[in-house]
C-alpha cells in the first residue's frame, strides 16, 4: 500500500502595522476538524516584526519562528499517525466534554440532558483517551440507576435511560466519523431495551355506551369521543 503524507510548511504573510503573520501550508489540503472543510492553510496567531529595529525584536522573531516550527512538527506527527493508523496522542488528550458540549448546540434539548448526566458521571473531566468500551458500559449502568436532573428524588425511567444512551451512542458515532476516536466503540455496546408502554383505551362497546350517555354540554361530549 502506498502512502502519500501531506507536506506541512511554515509560511509568512505580510499584514498591516508592519507585521508578519505565520501560518502552516498543507499540501495536499487537509480537512479542518472544526468546519469539516478541506483547507491548505492554518493561521497560527503568531506574528513577527516585519522590520525588527533592535536585538530584542530580532530575538522575539526567532522565538516565534521556533514556536511555529514546533507546532509544524506536532501537525506532521498527527498526520502521520492518522495516515498509518496510529493513535494520535494529541487527540487522546483533547477534551471530550468540550466536544460533547459543542455538539449540543446544534441538537435538541435531550442532548443537553445526556451531556449533564455524562458530566456528572465523569465528575466534570474526560479526555478522548478515556473514552473506551469499559467507560461507556459503566455510563450505561449509571443511567439505569441515576436520578432525574430536576427531581433528585425520582429515578430516570427505563425508557428515558434508553433514549439517553441511544443519544450518547450517536455522539460516539459522530466522534468516530470525525476521527477523534480510532475504534468504533458502538460495535461493542448493547442498547438499553425500552419497555412497552401500556396504553389505556376504550373498547368499541364502551365507546358506543359513552356516545349514548346524555350530556348537557355538547362540546364536552364531542371532545370525549
Amino acid at each position: 500500500m502506498n502512502h502519500t503524507c501531506t507536506k506541512v510548511t511554515v509560511r509568512q504573510r505580510a499584514i498591516r502595522n508592519d507585521r508578519i503573520s505565520l501560518y502552516l501550508d498543507y499540501y495536499p489540503a487537509v480537512r479542518n476538524p472544526e468546519t469539516m472543510q478541506m483547507s491548505r492553510r492554518e493561521y497560527l496567531g503568531i506574528y513577527l516584526y516585519a522590520h525588527p529595529k533592535n536585538e530584542m525584536e530580532r530575538a522575539f522573531n526567532n522565538e516565534m519562528l521556533n514556536k511555529a516550527e514546533a507546532i509544524r512538527c506536532i501537525r506532521v506527527q498527527s498526520l502521520i499517525n492518522e495516515e498509518f493508523g496510529f493513535l494520535d496522542k494529541t487527540k487522546q488528550k483533547a477534551d471530550f466534554l468540550a466536544y460533547f458540549k459543542k455538539m449540543c448546540r446544534t441538537k435538541d434539548e435531550k442532548w443537553t440532558f445526556v451531556y449533564q448526566h455524562f458530566y456528572n458521571f465523569v465528575k466534570g473531566k474526560c479526555t478522548f483517551g478515556e473514552v473506551n468500551v469499559d467507560l461507556c458500559k459503566r455510563f450505561c449502568e449509571y443511567l439505569l440507576n441515576a436520578k432525574q436532573l430536576k427531581r433528585f428524588d425520582s429515578p430516570i425511567s427505563l425508557n428515558s435511560a434508553s433514549g439517553y444512551y441511544s443519544t450518547f451512542r450517536g455522539l460516539l458515532k459522530i466522534a468516530y466519523r470525525d476521527k477523534w476516536i480510532r475504534e468504533n466503540i458502538n460495535d461493542f455496546l448493547d442498547k438499553i431495551e425500552p419497555e412497552d408502554v401500556k396504553k389505556e383505551y376504550l373498547t368499541l362497546d364502551e365507546v358506543k355506551q359513552l356516545a349514548a350517555t346524555p350530556c348537557d354540554i355538547p362540546v364536552l361530549k364531542a371532545a370525549s369521543l
